[in-house]
């Protein structure tokens, strides 16, 4: 079972912070082979969404995103930097946290129109949430992505 934790910024304990910033650093840097400045200047400007699971030796965090708001990195709110921990791959936790984001957005900005940079890979698990593509293809820190709306 998967704990959810909806957090701006200044609510992130530091111990929080730090297992966010060590799970991107190990899935999109490390995994992804990709450098590139993680710690962009948004996380202060956005909405945090923390996947913990509890264990006898403590919490992992096995899921995360961030959503930033409308005039962060986009005109409308953006949700990205959606992972999951490799212990979690396979077993559905990728859907709950999206659908959980999804879930939290439309609670605390209703109406809000939602864009998203996607790792082109992934264009048909977004278009299950309702995404649709808006953009080419396009090269980002060597991944193909593409932007979609929803």
């Amino acid at each position: 079972m998967i704990d959810w934790q909806w957090s701006p910024f200044e609510a992130l304990s530091r111990d929080d912070l730090y297992a966010v910033l060590a799970r991107r650093q190990q899935v999109f840097i490390m995994e992804q082979n990709c450098v590139y400045q993680d710690v962009d200047g948004l996380d202060q400007h956005a909405m945090h969404l923390l996947g913990w699971r509890h264990e006898a030796a403590g919490r992992e965090l096995v899921a995360y995103l961030r959503c930033v708001l409308p005039g962060g990195k986009f005109d409308e709110l953006s949700l990205g930097r959606v992972l999951c921990a490799p212990s979690v791959r396979g077993t559905g936790v990728g859907k709950q946290l999206f659908a959980e984001g999804i879930r939290r957005v439309e609670l605390q900005f209703p109406g809000q129109r939602i864009r998203i940079s996607a790792q082109q890979y992934l264009e048909s698990f977004y278009r299950s949430f309702g995404f649709e593509v808006t953009s080419a293809p396009y090269s980002e820190d060597g991944i193909a992505h593409v932007e979609m709306r929803r």
